[in-house]
């Protein structure tokens, strides 16, 4: 009988523990049916030839509007697809040694896009899980020539995969990308800029006040969802930093977050301000080149965590509803050590 105590209380104290550490965010949507369709528009359009170009322009036409005349005009810049010039331009395009050197290294990379699409699925069946009403996107992969990352419409989330191709792709060194960008252009990134670029456009800055805070704690807004939407995803994919940088962070919090307010930053317009410590760059010049860049996102990434410890019964849905920035800072309790 002794025994049996013994190891009940230990199978107790497992639950306990177990339940302590289980994260909140990691729910079950393996019930959750989405249609989730991925287009290839990088390997379609490289099927063009001068041959058959008359015939796959309409087919891309009807495969892909209203995307494919964004992608045209406004990704490529080559003019609208219905123009007399366009076929002209678009053989240009993908005879373009650049851009072929770009479809060699994509193609070599994700020929087999399926376990992108996997994880876009589970990502899109969280999302479905916290916001029913939100639409499924079609995703589109192409090669842009290097232009934006992710591009979003109401219906269509472009992904451009020539800004995936590794930080040792020698094409980034010889655009000259620095060091900070080319460590985020790697196939892992690909998922969470999808999820953060489509999750931006749903949910767009909304509140009373422009301040370093309130575009701090938007942000952090934005990353908090990435944890629910990717729950076993890594922090350092969701923000871009390197695990050196995400210590660099923990350790400096405090010292951080009093130097905001002690130079009265938190409550400023000030666009600059915004800028330096919200906007991409290789550190945050106020704390020293040992610093990663978006200092201010990170913590505001903190700030809403601790907002949401605080409001255990708040939905994810409510979150990201709230746009009193002031009030999350307020009602989070946030004061790192």
């Amino acid at each position: 009988m002794k025994r049996y105590k013994r190891y009940a209380f230990l199978l107790f104290l497992l639950l306990f523990l177990w339940a302590c550490h289980r994260n909140p965010l990691d729910v079950n949507v393996s019930g959750i049916r989405i249609d989730l369709q991925i287009g290839r528009l990088d390997q379609d359009l490289f099927a063009v030839t001068p041959a058959n170009i008359q015939g796959v322009i309409p087919a891309l036409q009807k495969k892909y509007e209203p995307f494919f005349q964004i992608y045209n005009k406004e990704i490529l810049a080559i003019g609208d697809s219905r123009d007399s010039l366009y076929a002209g331009y678009l053989l240009t395009f993908v005879r373009d040694s650049n851009v072929n050197k770009a479809r060699l290294r994509s193609d070599s990379l994700f020929k087999d896009f399926q376990p992108y699409s996997k994880q876009l699925e589970q990502a899109f069946k969280h999302c479905k899980y916290y916001f029913p009403k939100l639409p499924i996107p079609l995703i589109v992969a192409y090669l842009s020539g290097y232009n934006q990352s992710i591009v979003t419409t109401p219906d269509v989330l472009g992904i451009s995969l020539d800004n995936y191709l590794g930080s040792d792709c020698p094409s980034y060194r010889q655009l000259g990308y620095p060091l900070y960008k080319r460590a985020n252009m790697v196939p892992e990134k690909i998922v969470y800029d999808a999820m953060y670029g489509w999750t931006s456009r749903q949910f767009e800055f909304s509140g009373n006040t422009e301040n370093l805070v309130s575009g701090m704690i938007y942000e952090g807004k934005l990353l908090y969802l990435l944890d629910a939407l990717i729950p076993d995803g890594p922090d350092s994919l969701k923000i871009g930093y390197s695990q050196v940088q995400l210590n660099w962070c923990k350790a400096h919090e405090s010292e951080m977050w009093n130097y905001l307010i002690e130079k009265k930053m938190l409550f400023s317009g000030d666009r600059m301000g915004q800028v330096r410590f919200i906007n991409p760059a290789p550190f945050t010049a106020p704390f020293g080149q040992k610093s990663p860049g978006r200092t201010g996102v990170w913590m505001g990434w903190q700030i809403v965590k601790s907002y949401m410890r605080k409001n255990t019964a708040l939905t994810l849905k409510g979150l990201m509803e709230e746009n009193d920035y002031h009030k999350i800072l307020n009602e989070s309790g946030y004061s790192p050590d």
